[in-house]
């Protein structure tokens, strides 16, 4: 761990103190924390295991980054309003966006099961990058309406080498917009690690454009939350935007589509199985005796149960139909996707006639 990161739960769950950001927390809130991380990791595990069986076609998993995530989502506060990338399962689920929908998306079924303005959690984004653009536009709308929103845009390592990064930077530098940006650093954008991607440290981008950042350690969920909640803070004071670099690691697949094994050394996994948020978290609890282990077997226990409601209803969903992707593309009907549309048909129509071959 790079030591200009933020850090206040030591890989050994020892608390120490920054001097600009420290939080103190209550004993019912380290639990909670605890809960969030690991009810994320199992949703997340099923995530992975479905796909693996068939029933969806891709999933992203977050397994290393839970306390990047929910240490960063716990610091918003009701109103405030976020714009995920396409791995952010753990955000989602403290937004209280049902995990049913998210499996459901990359099933398939639907495009996102849920409305943007009840969660203030918009829609994920696959186009990688973009999210920041429309993030920095709506912190611009709200700080025109005089609320006192602030609004948080999540991406990651890879997503800082695309030109609507640079452009969102610069629009929310320039307007004053109340918007953190957070990058998780995995390490990892695919298969390219983040050496080749850029040559000072990601929150050092801030610079150029005008406004701060900060790395933090984003193994350490105290340290995501404290930061975190001190961007937003700052956001709302009318004090502009703030750049949060969250240093973790992608300790699986980029997605189930992807082979990890090919382009990175075991050793390096294994160095950062050794930094576990969900077990330096673990630690911290025991040692303050906020916890033991009936309070974590019945965590796991929950975990478990979450995992098997949603496999249950993911496997009682319709199939996708197969023809949605060609709705909605214009508001008005379009020659060009009728003519896709009679191709796709005769394309599906091939496998009847051959016997399904």
């Amino acid at each position: 761990m790079s030591t200009d990161a933020v850090q206040l739960l030591t890989p050994e769950g020892r608390r120490v103190r920054h001097p600009d950001y420290d939080i103190d927390l209550g004993h019912e809130e380290l639990r909670g924390l605890y809960r969030d991380m690991v009810l994320a990791r199992r949703v997340d595990g099923e995530g992975v295991t479905l796909q693996r069986q068939g029933e969806l076609g891709l999933w992203p998993s977050l397994l290393g980054q839970e306390a990047a995530q929910v240490g960063s989502a716990r610091a918003l506060g009701t109103g405030d309003h976020v714009f995920p990338s396409y791995r952010d399962h753990a955000v989602a689920l403290c937004r209280e966006v049902d995990p049913v929908n998210l499996l459901a998306m990359f099933r398939g079924v639907n495009n996102g099961g849920w409305d943007p303005a009840e969660r203030g959690f918009h829609l994920y984004t696959l186009v990688i990058g973009s999210q920041t653009l429309h993030a920095t536009g709506y912190a611009m709308g709200v700080a025109k309406d005089g609320d006192e929103t602030a609004v948080i845009a999540y991406f990651g390592d890879g997503a800082t080498s695309q030109g609507d990064v640079s452009e969102a930077f610069n629009f929310a530098a320039v307007y004053n917009a109340p918007v953190v940006f957070f990058c998780q650093n995995n390490q990892w954008a695919i298969s390219e690690p983040t050496e080749r991607q850029t040559r000072v440290p990601i929150h050092r981008r801030a610079d150029g454009f005008g406004f701060p950042g900060v790395r933090v350690d984003g193994n350490d969920v105290l340290a995501c939350l404290a930061v975190t909640r001190a961007a937003l803070e700052r956001a709302r004071r009318g004090e502009g935007p703030m750049l949060v670099e969250a240093f973790t690691y992608r300790m699986g697949a980029h997605t189930t589509s992807d082979d990890p094994t090919k382009y990175r050394d075991s050793a390096e996994v294994e160095v950062w199985a050794g930094r576990d948020p969900i077990a330096r978290l673990k630690a911290h609890l025991l040692d303050l005796g906020a916890a033991d282990e009936t309070y974590f077997d019945a965590v796991d226990q929950e975990a478990g149960e979450l995992a098997q409601g949603l496999r249950e209803q993911v496997r009682s969903m319709p199939a996708p139909d197969t023809e949605a992707i060609f709705e909605h593309v214009y508001a008005d009907p379009h020659a060009l996707v009728d003519e896709e549309r009679a191709a796709f048909r005769r394309y599906e129509a091939s496998f009847a006639a051959t016997g399904g071959n």
